[in-house]
């Protein structure tokens, strides 16, 4: 399959240089918050996961099988976005605009378009929404939070992060009610784990 050259520069590279350049003069405490938050950010939403399963469990079995359900929905979007990330062979934008950036820039073949971080913290959070709107409503300003990032630190154009969170959102928002057909299922394993239970009583 032919791999079709995206150019991203001409799209949104006036904007990029001008978020970078606002980066590099903005306080180091506050790159440092930021890139931290973009290089390790994405464990908070394992642990939101975690979290709305031990919550679904004093729930039903379809609110079970939703919570189980998020993870291997990140695990698709992610998969997802990153064939869409080798079919289009962007180059990174610190590599092809040359500027100074708040994180060093990756290296030659690791692709820009459209944002893995961006993807996976989109799917977290939409699948989060659709199984505990409490959670969800920590995951989605969360997930905006980590496409700027990536931004932020120079790792990508505007455009790559806003498909990211496109991808993800939409893979995980037409993914996650097919969960429900698994409920039957967690229902059995739930009434199995059970029976031993009430047999001692």
């Amino acid at each position: 399959m032919t791999s079709l050259a995206l150019g991203g520069a001409a799209i949104d590279g006036t904007a990029y240089t001008w978020l970078t350049g606002l980066a590099h003069r903005a306080p180091h405490g506050l790159n440092t918050a930021v890139a931290a938050w973009s290089d390790y950010g994405l464990a908070l939403f394992a642990g939101l996961m975690l979290l709305a399963w031990w919550r679904a469990r004093r729930r039903g079995p379809g609110a079970m099988a939703t919570a189980l359900a998020a993870p291997l929905t990140v695990v698709l979007a992610y998969l997802a976005n990153d064939l869409v990330k080798s079919l289009f062979d962007e180059q990174r934008p610190c590599r092809t605009l040359h500027t100074l950036t708040v994180e060093s820039c990756p290296g030659p073949g690791d692709w820009s378009f459209p944002s893995n971080h961006a993807a996976i913290a989109a799917a977290a959070a939409v699948a989060l929404l659709l199984c505990d709107r409490r959670l969800g409503r920590i995951a989605v300003p969360a997930a905006v939070l980590m496409a700027a990032s990536r931004v932020w630190i120079g790792a990508h154009y505007p455009h790559d992060a806003v498909a990211g969170l496109l991808t993800g959102g939409l893979l995980a928002w037409a993914l996650t009610p097919l969960a429900d057909r698994a409920a039957p299922a967690v229902a059995r394993i739930r009434t199995t784990r059970l029976r031993p239970l009430v047999a001692a009583r």
